[in-house]
């Protein structure tokens, strides 16, 4: 497998402004010095609470938003500083998949027209060609070719996700990113659609990078993961090994809080508790250690390195006693 993208110390700040001359009097630290790499073929799973920061991730890496610092490599090219006519080129291979299909659909617009307009905007094809294509994208995202001429008001959450999937796919990229393309729907339909994307994936070689706050989701989809708090990752390994045995405290405690569908199994012991600080205000130290149960003075003033744990450079902790609190744990 080779290398599709490379996210180096990647920064997304905000900046606050407030009084009668708009100046500048802080800033929402929304993404700090994010660092992973991203394989041909692999899907990434991003998860956190709401607030941490990994729906602005999505958005820095799709140049949705110009991060504030850092480089996103995609095949080699820093996405970060690309000018206008080169990252309109970019985007044919980098597309997004929106939480909310009907609000990132246009009302007014029949998915015919929808999904011809990637190939508008690119002046690919002629009009019978790019009407070709769009039956082509309806049919491989399982909805009826009979149905292109409707509006997006007339179909279910689900059917709407189709669509968004089938505008994402248009320009054959390489690489999506799925922000929270699940959530708005139901259980039974948030299955179909997982197993779309996964059957998608296979056929097309296409790269996601997965972003939830469901862990058992980004678990049934994802190869690696990684787990983010206020703007920072906390801990990135193999799917299988962060649900077998999370080694940050963060990380344990999200996964007591997720529902168990046995009540007699008794989940990890360490609850969250208390609310995610305002990322404008962060704590000093580890960004978790006002909710962690298992804090020392060292982690209200040192921040901890996102480094191996116990040697496994495949699995990296941010945490200053993580291999401690695992021996703990096991006896």
């Amino acid at each position: 497998m080779s290398t599709l993208l490379e996210v180096k110390n990647l920064n997304m700040h905000f900046p606050i402004r407030g009084g009668l001359l708009r100046r500048k009097i802080g800033h929402v630290f929304a993404v700090n010095d994010v660092s992973f790499e991203l394989e041909a073929g692999e899907t990434f799973g991003v998860v956190g609470e709401s607030g941490c920061g990994k729906s602005t991730l999505g958005r820095t890496i799709v140049r949705l938003y110009n991060p504030t610092s850092g480089q996103v490599l995609f095949k080699g090219q820093n996405i970060a500083g690309m000018k206008k006519q080169k990252l309109k080129d970019f985007r044919r291979q980098i597309q997004m998949i929106f939480q909310d299909p009907y609000a990132s659909l246009n009302p007014r617009m029949t998915i015919a027209s929808i999904l011809a307009e990637p190939f508008k905007l690119h002046g690919i094809g002629t009009a019978d060609e790019r009407k070709e294509k769009v039956k082509e994208l309806v049919s491989l995202v399982g909805l009826r070719v009979t149905d292109i001429n409707k509006f997006p008001h007339e179909f279910s959450g689900g059917q709407r996700q189709r669509i968004g999937i089938a505008r994402a796919l248009a320009l054959n990229p390489s690489l999506i990113v799925c922000d929270e393309a699940v959530s708005a729907l139901d259980v039974s339909i948030q299955s179909q659609i997982l197993n779309l994307l996964i059957d998608l994936q296979r056929t097309l070689k296409l790269t996601y990078i997965f972003i939830s706050h469901d862990l058992n989701v980004v678990r049934y989809i994802s190869d690696r993961v990684a787990v983010m708090y206020l703007g920072r990752v906390m801990e990135l390994t193999r799917s299988a090994e962060i649900y077998r045995a999370p080694a940050h405290p963060y990380t344990k405690a999200l996964m007591a809080a997720a529902p168990v569908p046995d009540p007699r199994k008794t989940a990890i012991t360490a609850m969250l508790e208390g609310d995610v600080p305002s990322p404008s205000r962060p704590p000093s130290g580890c960004p978790f250690h006002t909710r962690c149960l298992f804090v020392a003075d060292r982690c209200k003033s040192e921040l901890p390195a996102l480094r191996p744990f116990r040697g496994d450079t495949a699995h990296l902790v941010a945490c200053h006693f993580a291999e401690e609190l695992m021996k703990e744990a096991l006896h």
